[in-house]
């Protein structure tokens, strides 16, 4: 067997189908002869596997590339992975607002909408209302909801990826144990006319799968990569060889409630937690108080853009916060990259964070370390989300399933 971001592929008589895939899709194995090679299967065998994929519509053949043989010949014709046979749903749901895009299955954003969508309003009516979006970008994308093959949703709250369930989430009241994953599929099945329990729905958390989509889109090759949201809240997520770390039931990365000494309240109930006083809506609350409108992290990313002074102070004494508490986090975790991302992630913040991080930190942990912020913005989510859904309907063992359903 061969391992690739810990996924296994079977080698001899026990590779199938979706580990010819899984080859194809890692660029690892791209012709017959190499699959041969790689598999250990007879060139018969690997016949009869690919036959399937190119009947299910998921391969498809490319240009001539590199000739087999030593000893020369035809160059060998190349296998790719066809994006067009499908789209996949994704979503990001913020605590004031949300997002929503149809994507192809390598990534690419065929249509998007982005609106107010307020999670306290519960999960029934946030829920109805993405599926309602969802089947307006289908219209919108020009592709049918039959060729809608899974939706990925991101959310601000701790998620145990087994059940697709929110567990005591600090700022999604209502939400807790909900079945997010049926409502939505309904949802979806309620607005286009479809089968709800055709579309697998997977949930996870938004730091997680932004820091999915930004390591997979920009840092492929950094084995250990984090990323820290701060907007209404704060979360991190975390890439460790090329799959996302969640801990035991979906608690890890959630930095915004360590304790940092401070008194005030958090959401959450307890006092003195790095939210209550570094996240954007700790900011928000001490610029209302000082009479300036602001009641959410993006209220205060509008004010940062306009250059407003106090907010500026604010967030540069945030990311200070912050920062005191990311040293702990680089030296237990020593990332290659560290970014900063979500409503206060701008030059203030930033600053504050370095000034703190290299203070506190050893030196051995940040000598390798770029502390960058966000490439893909409000993106990052709906693409880590898309990706999500992909490599697991086409990790080789789901893959076996589906082909078998689909009778091939």
């Amino acid at each position: 067997m061969t391992e690739r971001a810990g996924r296994t592929v079977k080698t001899g008589n026990q590779a199938s189908a979706g580990d010819l895939l899984e080859l194809v899709r890692s660029g690892r194995a791209t012709t017959r002869g190499a699959l041969q090679r790689a598999t250990g299967l007879s060139r018969a065998t690997v016949g009869q596997r690919l036959d399937r994929l190119f009947r299910a519509g998921w391969l498809r053949e490319g240009a001539g590339g590199p000739v087999d043989s030593p000893l020369g010949g035809r160059p060998s014709i190349t296998l790719e992975f066809d994006d067009e046979h499908a789209v996949v749903l994704a979503a990001d749901l913020d605590t004031r607002h949300g997002r929503a895009a149809v994507l192809t299955l390598t990534g690419e954003i065929l249509a998007e909408h982005a609106g107010p969508l307020v999670i306290d309003d519960g999960p029934e009516a946030v829920l109805a209302e993405l599926g309602r979006w969802f089947a307006e970008l289908v219209a919108k994308s020009g592709r049918g909801a039959d060729a809608v093959c899974g939706i990925g949703l991101a959310v601000p709250g701790p998620v145990d990826s087994e059940t697709g369930r929110v567990v005591q989430p600090p700022i999604m009241p209502g939400w807790d144990g909900y079945d997010i994953r049926g409502r939505l599929g309904r949802a979806f099945a309620e607005h286009t006319g479809t089968g709800a329990a055709r579309v697998p729905v997977l949930v996870d958390n938004d730091a997680n799968l932004m820091a999915y989509g930004e390591q997979r889109a920009g840092y492929p090759d950094c084995s250990a990569f984090a990323l820290v949201k701060v907007s209404t809240g704060i979360g991190a997520g975390m890439v460790v060889g090329g799959t996302v770390y969640r801990g035991i039931d979906g608690g890890a990365g959630d930095i915004g409630h360590i304790r940092v000494g401070a008194d005030a309240l958090c959401r959450c109930g307890s006092y003195g937690c790095l939210a209550a006083v570094a996240s954007g809506g700790a900011v928000a609350r001490r610029l209302a108080e000082s009479g300036v409108r602001a009641a959410s992290g993006s209220d205060v990313r509008q004010l940062l853009a306009a250059g407003h002074p106090e907010a500026t102070a604010l967030a540069r004494e945030a990311g200070r916060r912050v920062g005191d508490v990311l040293a702990t986090v680089v030296t237990l975790l020593n990332p290659g990259v560290l970014m900063i991302a979500g409503d206060l992630a701008g030059t203030p913040f930033l600053t504050g964070v370095r000034e703190l991080l290299y203070q506190r930190a050893l030196p051995r942990s940040t000598a390798h370390l770029d502390v960058v912020t966000s490439r893909l913005g409000e993106r990052a989510g709906l693409v880590g989300a898309g990706a999500l859904v992909v490599e697991y309907l086409y990790a080789p063992e789901r893959a076996e399933e589906r082909l078998a359903a689909l009778g091939v």
